[in-house]
């Protein structure tokens, strides 16, 4: 089971990026399905969640009104729309699996199903 998180790079600041995360070796369509980033020298932080069906979602407050999730009609590819890009956006990001359809958990022992991250670099 692997989720595999693509579409970084680099960006100036005022730039988009769009992310995607694909699933392989399971189906994930009724999961809820999240994104994470690590800064340098940072936590794991929460940027946002989308329900199984699409119909729900979550951002964390850095990210609110600039970022979008959003999930395929066969819900196993989710994708991060990243508008407005700023520096302090700079970080690795990693896509994740819930167990549960829907959750509003934004902590990281939460969610399961970890993939490798792609780096997100926004220069000033």
């Amino acid at each position: 089971v692997q989720l595999q998180a693509f579409g970084g790079g680099l960006v100036q600041a005022g730039g988009s990026l769009r992310l995607s995360c694909a699933a392989s070796g399971r189906i994930y369509s009724n999961n809820a399905m999240g994104w994470f980033r690590r800064g340098p020298a940072t936590e794991r932080e929460f940027v946002a969640a989308i329900s199984w069906n699409g119909g729900s979602t979550n951002y964390g407050d850095s990210v609110k009104g600039r970022f979008t999730i959003s999930r395929d009609y066969a819900g196993n590819t989710v994708y991060l729309q990243m508008n407005s890009l700023k520096p302090e956006d700079t970080a690795v990001y990693y896509c994740s699996a819930h167990r549960k359809a829907w959750t509003t958990s934004t902590q990281e022992r939460d969610w399961r199903s970890w993939g490798q991250g792609t780096q997100v670099t926004v220069s000033s």
